[in-house]
């Protein structure tokens, strides 16, 4: 078995998933769209930015919905 090597924006996003899990048990969901501050959660969003870091390695513009 190899491995596997992960880069800064691979590090970022466990993190950020680690956080983004925390605050679902925290508040007692099991997914961020069961939560009422689903609109203006500060950790969502940088978890879905750092999503989208890692897939453009910081490369990329940004994601808008």
């Amino acid at each position: 078995m190899s491995e596997q090597t992960l880069d800064e924006w691979q590090i970022l996003l466990l993190q950020k998933k680690a956080e983004l899990e925390a605050c679902q048990t925290e508040h007692h969901v099991t997914s961020c769209l069961k939560c009422d501050k689903l609109l203006e959660c500060e950790t969502r969003d940088s978890y879905i930015k750092a999503v989208y870091d890692s897939m453009s390695k910081g490369k990329g513009g940004g994601f808008e919905f």
